[in-house]
């Protein structure tokens, strides 16, 4: 079964990643064009015959096909796909524009004293407006990570790997083992409902990652992660805990109290910022759009040379 009218040519040039079910390669289209590809090969069997492709194989090539519509610059893009069916094998493959490197490999290349402010902004600029156009079509990521951030050699972010997105229905209670621990919403682990502020959660998380070249809540439990995010944040109320939530609100997860001011090496709109993607209550998160407005992006003006070393020195932090 083929998804796209007209299947792309191409020869496999490299292994360049592996997950549970399948491979990525990096490829080259055959004939004029001679574009660099990512090939993404999933293999998946089933018991029976009658159990067809798995749901979030159709919803990655679904999501990316909408996407694809609209050629937004921020999202990647999906050029072919097709399925082959034998027996209780299933052989997916999906064909991408290529993209250099994650986020991730991007920030372990980064010197020690830090990125620039004017890089930190251009790349949170683009990660919203692509956050910005998922959430205005009602799209979830719902596993936004520095993996699954690319960043071209042009330094154009691109957001992928829709293998978990959902279209958004309000307030719904979805899937709670979603995102990684280090990205996930207080929400999620609390496994109460939520919305497409779950992304923008991952966002703040990613945002102070800029800054500081690790991630901020680095827990290995999801009540240790809780605890991460809380020493940082501060507890909230037992107002403001979610009544379905089967996890009791307890004063031992963390300090009481709010706090605006989460990393001292921020300005004051950095931090605001980062504060209001991070806030604990979802429906009072910033969203995508609205982020897009705010003052770090929109007032002008560079640091001076002199001064902008001595400012970037979070990675020094631990």
């Amino acid at each position: 079964m083929d998804f796209c009218p007209e299947s792309l040519h191409y020869e496999l040039l490299a292994e360049v990643g592996e997950g549970s079910f399948g491979k990525v390669y990096k490829a080259r289209e055959v004939g004029e064009k001679q574009r660099l590809l990512a090939v993404k090969k999933l293999n998946f069997r089933w018991e029976s015959e009658e159990a067809g492709i798995p749901p979030f194989m159709i919803r990655e090539v679904a999501l990316l096909r909408k996407m694809g519509y609209f050629n937004h610059p921020n999202i990647v893009k999906l050029l072919d796909a097709s399925a082959v069916s034998i027996g209780s094998a299933l052989d997916l493959t999906l064909v991408l524009e290529y993209i250099d490197q994650d986020l991730s490999t991007f920030l372990s290349k980064a010197p020690a004293c830090g990125l620039g402010r004017d890089l930190i902004k251009d790349v949170m600029q683009q990660l919203l407006q692509g956050l910005d156009f998922l959430h205005t079509n009602l799209v979830l990521h719902r596993d936004l990570k520095p993996e699954n951030i690319l960043v071209s050699s042009r330094r154009e972010i691109k957001i992928a790997d829709f293998g978990l997105a959902r279209i958004h229905t309000y307030n719904i209670a979805l899937t709670p083992g979603v995102v990684t621990l280090w990205y996930r919403a207080p929400e999620v682990l609390l496994n109460s409902v939520y919305m497409s502020s779950v992304d923008m959660w991952s966002a703040g998380c990613i945002f102070a990652e800029l800054f500081l070249l690790r991630p901020l809540f680095k827990g290995y439990t999801e009540v240790q992660q809780l605890q991460k995010i809380f020493e940082v944040i501060g507890l909230p109320s037992e107002g403001d805990w979610p009544q379905e939530s089967p996890i009791l609100y307890s004063e031992s997860l963390g300090p009481r109290g709010s706090c605006t001011n989460l990393l001292p090496n921020l300005d004051q709109d950095e931090n605001d910022l980062l504060s209001h993607c991070l806030l604990f209550n979802p429906n009072r998160r910033i969203s995508a759009a609205k982020a897009l407005t705010h003052p770090f992006f929109v007032k002008h003006g560079r640091f001076p040379p002199n001064d902008e070393p001595k400012l970037l020195r979070f990675c020094d932090q631990e």
